[in-house]
């Protein structure tokens, strides 16, 4: 059922509009809307040649260009933002997915911009699936992606949906399109989880490299420099969870057997940790107190 709407291009009202009225739009639920053709013809390349064509055909008789498909209501909303550039929350709510079509059919594009964000803030499970296929339609990549992600993020939520069943019904290529960027965010993940680890890993051997220094330079609260004996008043350093790790590592490696025949896994590290500060230090040789550097 089709009402008029509460204001629409009010030649009354607006004295400041001397621009005679000589169209009408006609919707699909029959609904007459007048409007001003310059006004359109301003707003939308498309409406000035439908415009035009409708003047072609009709020089002695009513000029109307249709917009249908979809409700008048969702028409009634579409001119009114060419008159006054607004629409309100609840005609997004109400008309978004049509407005967003209309704004893309007759290239309107700072209307395509308010219903993209107005869909964007309303995107739910269960719709998701259907602005998604609306938002490739329309080449509206921002909605589009937002959606993308929502599919990826909540899937085993949108694959028991009545959207997603029809899309596998129906539209196979869009559903592969979906699972590939399900993957490829997957992939991504784990590239990131593995770039964190790496990065972990080198913060704690930048830390070692820097306690094994200090512990061999200025000595902590076990182990101290070579050629020092460790001073029971030395206070735990700054680092010390990792300081105190490394000084029993290094107690070890002085005392074990094991380490002649490569046989102990713990010296091995040890080994590991001198040949790595060997590899970056740079002290002259006769300065450095890390055993075995150069």
């Amino acid at each position: 059922m089709c009402r008029r709407p509460s204001s629409l291009p009010d030649q009354e009202s607006d004295n400041t509009l001397e621009i005679e009225t000589t169209l009408t739009i006609i919707t699909s639920g029959g609904r007459r809307i007048p409007a001003h053709a310059k006004i359109l013809a301003a707003a939308s390349e498309v409406l000035e040649n439908m415009i035009d064509e409708s003047f072609r055909k009709n020089r002695n008789s009513e000029n109307t260009i249709r917009i249908l498909g979809v409700p008048c209501g969702a028409v009634e909303v579409f001119v009114r933002f060419i008159y006054s550039d607004r629409c309100t929350e609840e005609e997004i709510e109400e008309f978004g997915i049509h407005l967003l079509a209309l704004s893309h059919v007759y290239s309107l594009p700072q209307l395509k911009t308010r219903c993209t964000k107005g869909l964007i803030e309303r995107l739910t499970i269960e719709n998701v699936v259907d602005v998604l296929q609306l938002a490739r339609l329309c080449d509206a990549p921002d909605l589009y992606l937002k959606c993308m992600k929502l599919i990826a993020n909540r899937f085993n939520s949108v694959e028991h949906t009545e959207g997603w069943k029809f899309l596998q019904n129906n539209d196979p290529f869009l559903e592969l399109e979906i699972l590939k960027f399900i993957d490829e965010i997957e992939l991504r993940r784990k590239s990131t989880r593995k770039h964190l680890q790496e990065q972990s890993l080198y913060f704690q051997l930048s830390e070692a490299m820097d306690c094994l220094q200090h512990i061999c330079t200025e000595g902590c609260t076990s182990v101290g420099p070579y050629d020092k004996k460790p001073s029971k008043k030395i206070a735990p350093c700054s680092k010390y969870s990792t300081c105190e790790g490394l000084q029993h590592s290094i107690r070890h490696f002085a005392s074990c057997k094991k380490r002649v025949g490569g046989g102990c896994i713990r010296c091995k590290r040890m080994w590991q940790l001198f040949k790595l500060h060997s590899c970056i230090c740079e002290l002259p040789d006769s300065t450095c107190k890390v055993p075995l550097c150069r």
